[in-house]
């Protein structure tokens, strides 16, 4: 993977890119992440496909541009960024806050997208409870208290089997948590509170794309991915039995597979 720094329009972004293959496939890393999540994910994909990472402003080491990060935004930032590695086409796959972002990229970039992925996320906005619930965060964080959610909200994200197995891997989610700036951190939840709901948008647009759920998901439960599903019907469904919210990690290549025969079939 080459790593650089690109310019999406007037934002600096922190770019790795194999640049090799074809087809092309981009990772979007959800909330409280960075590209480095996708560190040991890209083996399972880089034989056969082009794949690009990038930090979503607010996030690792993309810079943080005002108070708050719309998904609209971070959209434009991905597109750019995409423009400025002359990629006219690509599949975006996108984890949590990611598939928010991938969504929005229908907007401006629609033409350009021959796949969508959402993996552990969902079309639908906030409720309102999540909504406060984000604001609570918000207020957390400005309290100086961001070391609260580095030691809880890593081990939520695993199915209960997987915690003990893959504990080096919560401990390096803590401490990404730990370096994120604060005001990428309240940037992006007010832009997730913004949010508009997709899910019509999806479905009609004659992208191809699929719903990866895990079956033990704490922040998706099954009834709310049922929900989804029965809304559309034109989305591939693949569930991974073992996984939480953190699929790409806890069942890697049944993920990368789901990833790899979405492409393929959107030639």
């Amino acid at each position: 993977m080459v790593e650089k720094f690109v310019m999406a329009g007037t934002t600096p972004m922190h770019v790795a890119d194999s640049e090799r293959g074809e087809r092309c496939v981009v990772l979007l890393h959800g909330y409280l992440e960075s590209m480095l999540v996708w560190d040991e994910f890209i083996d399972l994909l880089k034989d056969e496909l082009r794949v690009v990472v990038l930090d979503l402003p607010g996030h690792g080491v993309s810079m943080v541009n005002g108070e708050t990060h719309t998904m609209e935004y971070l959209a434009d930032c991905v597109g750019l960024t995409m423009q400025a590695l002359g990629i006219e086409k690509y599949n975006v796959v996108g984890h949590s806050m990611g598939g928010y972002v991938a969504l929005a990229m229908m907007d401006s970039y629609a033409a350009n997208l021959e796949s969508i992925t959402l993996l552990s996320s969902t079309t639908s906005a906030d409720s309102q409870e999540k909504c406060d619930r984000r604001r609570r965060e918000i207020e957390l964080i400005k309290a100086g208290k961001k070391n609260t959610l580095a030691r809880l909200v890593p081990h939520q994200g695993f199915a209960p089997e997987n915690v003990k197995r893959l504990k080096d891997y919560i401990e390096d989610l803590s401490e990404l948590i730990l370096i994120t700036e604060d005001e990428g951190v309240i940037a992006i939840l007010g832009g997730m509170i913004e949010r508009k709901s997709r899910g019509e948008q999806l479905r009609d647009s004659g992208i191809a794309h699929q719903f990866i759920f895990g079956r033990h998901d704490h922040y998706i439960p099954e009834n709310v991915a049922q929900e989804m599903i029965a809304a559309d019907t034109t989305a591939r469904v693949v569930w991974l039995e073992h996984s939480g919210h953190m699929g790409f990690l806890e069942e890697p290549e049944l993920c990368a597979k789901a990833i790899k025969e979405l492409v393929m079939r959107s030639e």
